[in-house]
């Protein structure tokens, strides 16, 4: 089951990246003359069974730092097109690359900070045993507005409940959160506040 899932990600990644190429080469144009450099933000982050991963996503923040060097908040960071491409989930397109390299699924739990790995109860880090996705279930169900806990009780039902039809049902309801803009951003903060345990 999960060889044919790999090989649905890469067909539907590939022919979605032939279908926006155009699209996402004039982005790629416009947030590097934008952003007077890189228009693409790289990191570190967990994929399958906690191996870290080099993810790729639309750069949304600015490289602003404090007087000692420190980058400042998110909040005095992100610009308003970088807003705009996190409300249509525009940013997370370049993760398709990460598709076809293997490194994520279309869905599956979304891959977090590498810190948070040595936070997860044993029941939480089941998260891991199945490859991060671009969306999942915990994002048609509330995405940054949900707490933490209940996130992550979400990713471990989809881990061991997965099946083709799963997958199909949480594509369409992504679709509908995408369209509504829901649950990009929890109050207060520019994503979510971060895990701590």
């Amino acid at each position: 089951m999960l060889k044919i899932k790999t090989l649905v990600d890469i067909i539907v990644a590939t022919m979605t990246i032939v279908i926006l190429c155009v699209p996402m080469m004039i982005l790629t144009l416009v947030l590097a003359i934008y952003y007077k450099g890189n228009p693409i933000y790289m990191t570190q982050r967990p994929g399958l069974y906690g191996k870290a991963f080099r993810l790729y996503k639309f750069k949304s923040m600015k490289e602003l730092y404090d007087g000692e060097g420190n980058l400042l908040p998110d909040e005095q960071r992100l610009t308003r097109v970088g807003s705009l491409l996190r409300k249509t989930s525009i940013d997370e397109l370049p993760q398709l690359i990460n598709v076809i390299k293997g490194d994520m699924s279309l869905v599956g739990p979304r891959p977090l900070l590498l810190e948070y790995n040595d936070l997860y109860t044993e029941e939480e880090r089941k998260r891991l045993d199945m490859k991060p996705g671009i969306t999942g279930w915990a994002q048609v169900n509330g995405r940054n507005e949900i707490d933490w806990k209940t996130k992550f009780r979400m990713d471990v039902t989809y881990v061991t409940q997965y099946s083709l039809l799963f997958d199909i049902k949480i594509i369409l309801l992504t679709i509908k959160v995408i369209i509504k803009k829901e649950g990009v951003s929890q109050d207060g903060f520019v994503s979510a506040e971060r895990y701590r345990g």
